[in-house]
């Protein structure tokens, strides 16, 4: 059974409409002809990020994501995407968007690393982007379902 986790670690935030997030996550693997399997979403400080980073990708700088993509049955996604809440901040206001718009986009920026996306060229970025700004105009578009 699929199944997407939210944790914490050396940080504290309440995430809102996380079952709205799970569905957007299910969609976005289907429109990529994938399917989801275990992916972890780790929400976390700059320090804590920073040290994963130095740790396991030799890299002793700052960023807002980092995608672990493991092992995948064929069809299937997984991994962990650590997001630092402290990147977050700075780049909602940089680019003069809400906290919660910035959390999406770099939640959905793991999901497509873990699709097998990636950034490092510019042509890789543009499309990147592309995916990026698609995928959140299908979370606006969702329709909302209420749970009572």
């Amino acid at each position: 059974m699929a199944k997407i986790y939210f944790f914490e670690e050396d940080v504290s935030y309440l995430l809102k409409r996380k079952t709205r997030i799970k569905d957007w996550i299910f969609l976005t693997a289907k429109e990529e002809g994938r399917k989801v399997e275990n992916i972890n979403i780790i929400l976390c400080s700059d320090a804590y990020l920073l040290e994963l980073n130095v740790q396991h990708l030799n890299h002793n700088y700052l960023t807002d994501v980092i995608t672990f993509p493991l092992e995948n049955r064929k069809g299937f996604i997984n991994g962990d995407i650590f997001i630092s809440l402290d990147r977050l901040q700075v780049n909602s206001l940089n680019y003069k968007v809400s906290l919660e718009i910035e959390l999406l986009r770099v939640i959905i920026h793991g999901v497509l690393h873990l699709l097998g996306y990636g950034d490092k060229r510019v042509d890789d970025r543009k499309i990147m982007k592309s995916k990026e700004n698609y995928y959140l105009e299908l979370f606006n578009e969702m329709p909302v379902v209420k749970t009572v």
